[in-house]
């Protein structure tokens, strides 16, 4: 809690994935994938709830075992490939409203892809939240890759035009700073929320910058791969 202010976290995690299979329990340095989620918010002292959405029993489980609660497995409808995070989200704030007469005053959307965001991270977007007095705010970092120096191909990959004239011949570092969303972090007013259905409300909306290193979001092998081995160089150096 913050400033009385009821705030819950809330974890999606459906147990179907094409890409990397079963990645939401796939073992991590000792731990299965959304442990790493649940424990960050768990061990923040803003956060009243830590609340975990998922269709799989054998995740509600595993969520359950490292203190996060699954008061309801999450419907059919809300777990194919189709369903939408923000539709997941407002299922969760209305079933816990009407079901349990639980009503909070902010969102926080954690996903479980997103192992190397930690407490300090949770911690630091949500004074900022605050500070801020924002309805909503959003995890960004630096783009890895500056988009300036992307585009499209047609078929015949001719790159006629590829990069905008004032950029051509340009250093890296002379280029503007682009941001990118990391996935990490998304927190919300409940009501504003509940009201236009996105994170990404028109106004008053604000980032939350975080390192590419707590930004890493898994939805491949090698994207694991990158995690575990950025948790080893940290356990090596404490």
């Amino acid at each position: 809690m913050y400033n009385n202010q009821r705030i819950v976290a809330i974890i999606t995690a459906r147990g179907g994935s094409k890409r990397l299979l079963g990645k939401n329990i796939l073992p991590l340095q000792g731990k299965p994938l959304i442990a790493w989620s649940i424990e960050a918010a768990l061990h923040s002292p803003l956060i009243d709830d830590v609340i975990v959405s998922t269709d799989d029993p054998t995740i509600a489980q595993i969520a359950r075992q490292y203190g996060a609660q699954t008061p309801f497995l999450r419907p059919i409808e809300l777990a194919s490939d189709a369903a939408k995070s923000i539709d997941v989200v407002l299922h969760v704030l209305d079933s816990l409203e009407h079901s349990k007469k639980q009503r909070y005053d902010h969102a926080i959307l954690l996903q479980p892809t997103s192992p190397l965001r930690d407490t300090e991270d949770i911690n630091g977007a949500i004074c900022s939240f605050f500070d801020q007095n924002a309805d909503s705010v959003i995890g960004v970092c630096e783009a890895e890759h500056n988009p300036i120096w992307s585009n499209t191909l047609n078929e015949d990959r001719n790159m006629k035009n590829f990069i905008p004239d004032q950029y051509n011949n340009l250093r890296s570092q002379d280029l503007p700073t682009y941001y990118r969303i990391n996935g990490a972090f998304y927190m919300a007013k409940t009501a504003i929320l509940q009201e236009q259905k996105t994170f990404f409300i028109k106004e008053n909306i604000y980032a939350y910058l975080m390192s590419q290193e707590h930004s890493i979001d898994i939805d491949t092998s090698l994207d694991f791969m990158v995690a575990t081995a950025l948790l080893q160089q940290k356990e090596t150096k404490c």
